[in-house]
């Protein structure tokens, strides 16, 4: 029984840090107040591109209800070098695709994973098993372990972004849709690879943070009831005396 109990432990653990994961991308995409334009202007891309930076932020902002799957299509007239014209090219519209099935299945992922976080701690309270106990612990391990692979994967992205940027999308596509001409394709122009760093250490610093808040809480959980059992151990020995 307490193998089970700590496999429950490590399914609620481990499904609580994907959503972590998942939700810090969509913080620092849509929840951080004027990201996209401070970028913008810290990497010069209006001059880039040869645009003014409402019509840039207006490209953008159809993009992100894009990838949310607020609107069907990426379609979108603005100016460019003065002339209006379609933003996006057939290659980065169909590479969008892609981008935005990802996407939505990181959001679908994290409503599997609140629903195991659920029905974990249903089971175990159902088993009987000491929720205070078993996921402090099963806690403890898990994050341990993501915080481990979080900065391997730092150290590796820090001696060669490009690399593992590359590795990332031969990952994650199927196809070379993503390996666009930025003589051709405004969409790499607008989020060079800086960009993408930039946005990686934001989302790793968010996701590290809440990652080692959980881990606090839990070691001070642990450490509580740690001083809990030696009171009842001791207010035990005093009443046999």
């Amino acid at each position: 029984m307490r193998v089970l109990h700590f496999l429950l432990g490590l399914f609620f653990s481990m499904s609580i840090i994907l959503v972590l994961l998942v939700t810090s991308i969509e913080a620092v995409l849509y929840w951080s107040p004027d990201y996209f334009e401070r970028e913008y202007d810290k990497y010069e891309v209006t001059d880039e591109v040869n645009m003014e930076m409402d019509d840039l932020l207006h490209v953008t902002d159809v993009m992100m209800d894009y990838l949310k799957d607020k609107r069907e299509d990426l379609q979108v007239v603005t100016r460019v070098d003065g002339a209006w014209r379609t933003f996006f090219s057939q290659r980065e519209l169909d590479h969008m695709v892609d981008v935005k099935n990802l996407f939505l299945g990181g959001l679908a992922l994290r409503r599997i994973c609140l629903l195991i976080v659920v029905c974990s701690a249903g089971l175990l309270h159902l088993l009987k098993g000491r929720l205070s106990a078993i996921l402090p612990r099963a806690m403890c391990t898990c994050t341990g372990v993501f915080f481990s692979a979080l900065c391997l994967i730092a150290a590796v992205a820090a001696t060669d972004f490009t690399r593992a940027f590359t590795i990332f999308h031969e990952i994650f596509f199927d196809n070379d849709l993503w390996l666009l001409n930025p003589r051709e394709d405004l969409l790499i122009n607008i989020v060079p690879e800086p960009f993408f760093v930039d946005t990686a250490v934001r989302i790793a610093a968010v996701f590290g943070g809440s990652v080692l808040l959980i881990l606090a809480v839990c070691l001070l959980s642990l450490y509580h009831g740690k001083r809990r059992n030696r009171r009842h151990q001791n207010d035990s020995i005093g009443t046999a005396i």
